[in-house]
């Protein structure tokens, strides 16, 4: 017996009657906060380059996966085994470089191949639109960079960085009008704009627009905490101090980490 075959049938006997009362429970509409959470805590452990952690939160995303499929048997919808073929079958179906003639030489190459094989499976046969299928459950900041490096693969696309800088520049000018007329739709509108603009940005730089979001978050925490630690050492406490004097000490801290 391999070890994703003892994982399912272990998760068979938590399901089964005598089994755990907490697993039997369980719906997929149940396990759907937690299959978000632990795929947060597997990006964690990778940010975090934690190996230990990474196996078992790369354990426990996949144990959910067996808890969906498992609960998808016992009503006669599917099995953990469709799950493995019907993936296998996609990935075989997606790669012709690997499996068939196609000639694709580089990583370019395959992903617009692999998108234009997706949009002919997905959509292509009812005319659907080629963005139709974006997830909508995606984090809104993920969600934006997907849309947009999918239409690069169609070649809707800034060809120049600066061309995006001055995109950010006009949403941001935009935006302060908005602000201006007091409308809040306006505003709310202006803002998902430049959010979107600089979501380009990051893309056209290089980087993972979620990432470099997380990034500014940690190093905020991180420098907010030594600004509480000064706070009391001087005898104040959040609450109680203003923004003068936090602002003074927040500015010697980010001064005292540059210089360090």
């Amino acid at each position: 017996m391999t070890a994703f075959d003892k994982l399912c049938q272990i998760v068979a006997l938590l399901r089964a009657p005598g089994g755990c009362p907490w697993d039997r429970e369980q719906t997929n509409e149940s396990l759907l906060p937690p299959l978000i959470e632990e795929a947060y805590e597997v990006a964690g452990a990778i940010r975090a380059r934690d190996d230990a952690n990474l196996r078992e939160e790369l354990g426990d995303l996949i144990l959910l996966a067996v808890m969906h499929s498992e609960i998808a048997r016992e009503t006669g919808r599917f099995h953990i085994e469709a799950v493995l073929e019907e993936v296998t079958a996609k990935l075989i179906r997606r790669h012709p470089h690997v499996f068939a003639t196609n000639d694709v030489r580089d990583a370019e190459g395959v992903v617009k191949q692999w998108e234009a094989i997706k949009h002919e499976e997905k959509n292509g046969a009812v005319g659907g639109h080629y963005l139709a299928g974006l997830p909508a459950a995606l984090p809104a900041l993920m969600r934006a960079q997907k849309a947009q490096k999918k239409a690069a693969r169609v070649n809707f696309d800034w060809t120049d960085l600066t061309e995006v800088v001055a995109k950010v520049d006009e949403e941001l000018v935009e935006t302060k009008e908005a602000i201006a007329s007091r409308d809040p739709n306006a505003i709310a509108e202006e803002i998902g704009d430049l959010l979107f603009a600089v979501v380009n940005l990051a893309r056209k730089s290089g980087l993972d627009a979620e990432s470099a979001l997380q990034g500014a978050t940690d190093k905020f925490v991180e420098r907010f905490g030594r600004v509480e630690d000064e706070l009391s050492a001087r005898g104040g406490k959040l609450g109680d101090a203003g923004l003068d004097e936090l602002d003074e000490i927040w500015n010697a801290v980010k001064e005292k980490r540059a210089t360090t």
